[in-house]
């Protein structure tokens, strides 16, 4: 059977457990040998009717789930793969109702299954943007629920300031036609910035950005030039229409699929909408569904997230 190349065939092809296995394993260890994830010894037995290794260095046995996302999940790949296929595709994501009912699982497992996913979408470090000539857009943005839709517990709780204070303030750097970076920062200072931009931006770089006067100082090391959005919001090339572009699908996202999102969660959801910003289809980059999957898939190994971690919580309110 060919591998899948939509969701209908991935559903399909993944629904037979030994075959999801098999596909799993290959992307674990594409150069074909199986080495223990503890000790990384070659040499052991498979025992093929439990699907797992017994490792003849270190005398444990071990499956293809230990050292991934996958680990202590008693879900099997038929399940997982399905999900990954759907959260790594969805233009405006999944939402853990939708995957408790399309995987018949229960809600709180298919929300923490889709944070984990959400782990193995996350980016290691890249090259500089701005190398290739092309501009750069600098924008910010705030995440937050409006106060009139909040319950008048919440509202006093959450709400102390007008404006977008209590919001979570997220910055993001676009080159255009590009990657799309952004972080969850605590203020829009300059002191807060500057250096987010020169981790990521090369020196000399056409810079583009709103008004704001954190800004002002770029030009002692970048081109940089802004549009004030209160007169208009493109002055020939320069406008920060592709950033804004980003945080509409973001929102789209959080308000329309998700509804709610936690602060301390806020970067996981960013890790998510990025993978598939940076990953889609352009002129350049010819990539499809199945591509977004195996991509996230081969990103498994090295980034376990117990619920624990994902919730704060320790000892007995950690069991799952």
């Amino acid at each position: 059977m060919k591998e899948p190349r939509t969701l209908q065939d991935a559903i399909i092809y993944f629904a037979d457990q030994e075959r999801a296995f098999v596909y799993a394993v290959n992307w674990r260890w594409p150069d074909g040998i199986v080495t223990c994830p503890r000790c990384g010894h070659d040499q052991h037995s498979f025992i093929k009717t439990r699907l797992l290794w017994f490792c003849k260095g270190c005398k444990k046995q071990f499956t293809a789930k230990v050292g991934t996302i996958f680990e202590d999940s008693p879900i099997s790949f038929t399940k997982w793969l399905p999900a990954m296929w759907m959260i790594a595709n969805c233009k405006n994501g999944i939402s853990s109702y939708e995957v408790s009912r399309a995987l018949g699982v229960t809600q709180k497992t298919a929300w923490f299954m889709l944070h984990r996913l959400r782990a193995a979408m996350q980016s290691g470090p890249a090259i500089k943007m701005g190398g290739g000539g092309a501009p750069i857009e600098v924008d910010e943005t705030f995440i937050g629920g409006k106060a009139k839709n909040m319950h008048v517990a919440k509202r006093k709780r959450v709400i102390t300031r007008r404006g977008a204070h209590d919001k979570a303030v997220v910055f993001g750097i676009l080159e255009r036609g590009g990657r799309v970076h952004p972080a969850t920062i605590p203020n829009r200072t300059a002191r807060t910035v500057e250096p987010i931009l020169k981790a990521h931006v090369e020196d000399g770089c056409e810079v583009f950005t709103d008004e704001m006067t954190g800004y002002n100082s770029l030009r002692e090391t970048y081109l940089h030039q802004f549009v004030n959005h209160a007169v208009t919001y493109v002055e020939g090339k320069v406008h920060t229409n592709g950033i804004e572009n980003f945080w509409s699908l973001l929102k789209r996202g959080l308000l329309g699929t998700y509804v709610a999102v936690e602060p301390f969660h806020l970067d996981r959801y960013l890790d998510e909408q990025v993978f598939r910003c940076n990953n889609r289809r352009t002129k350049g980059q010819n990539l499809n569904d199945s591509d977004r999957f195996n991509m996230v898939l081969s990103q498994v190994a090295g980034k376990r997230l117990t619920f624990a971690e994902l919730t704060g919580k320790t000892g007995s309110e950690a069991i799952f």
